[in-house]
């Protein structure tokens, strides 16, 4: 389960780029993919309001053999970014692409709460520095979220 927790009083103020940019940064988020450079994900969740699938790229962390951990920092903001409420609000329908694999997954999401969160942000923290910085920018904690490929007994 997701637990919306709740939204920041200070934060960086992160506005949409404009779908040029957008789309040069997915491609180039595609092409450090696929060459092996960055452990991507293409996380899909269904609007909270709208009901559309949206599908978003991540970083991902690994967490054991059947897991991956992705954090909602939205860069250090005050408010949490839209996939995570999707997922909190819809959290049976949540898939993920890995890498250029063309399969998508269902996942079950679940936030790690108290020493499973600080464990997981430990390693986090220290493949990627720059969540530090973005938890410093935020008076909000930043969410940790562990993905579980869905299964029949998990539905």
């Amino acid at each position: 389960m997701v637990e919306l927790t709740p939204s920041g009083t200070r934060g960086t103020g992160l506005s949409k780029l404009p779908p040029l940019l957008r789309r040069a940064v997915l491609g180039l988020m595609l092409v450090a993919m696929r060459l092996g450079r960055a452990p991507l994900i293409f996380l899909t969740t269904v609007g909270a309001k709208s009901g559309r699938m949206r599908r978003v790229p991540l970083l991902w962390f690994s967490d054991g053999a059947d897991g991956w951990l992705v954090v909602a920092s939205y860069g250090g903001s005050a408010r949490h970014p839209a996939w995570y409420v999707n997922m909190a609000k819809r959290p049976d329908q949540v898939w993920i692409e890995v890498a250029n694999q063309k399969v998508r997954v269902r996942v079950r999401p679940e936030s790690l709460k108290g020493v499973e969160r600080e464990a997981a942000w430990s390693r986090i923290v220290a493949k990627t520095p720059a969540y530090v910085g973005y938890q410093a920018k935020t008076d909000r904690e930043i969410p940790v979220i562990r993905l579980r490929p869905e299964t029949d007994e998990g539905r």
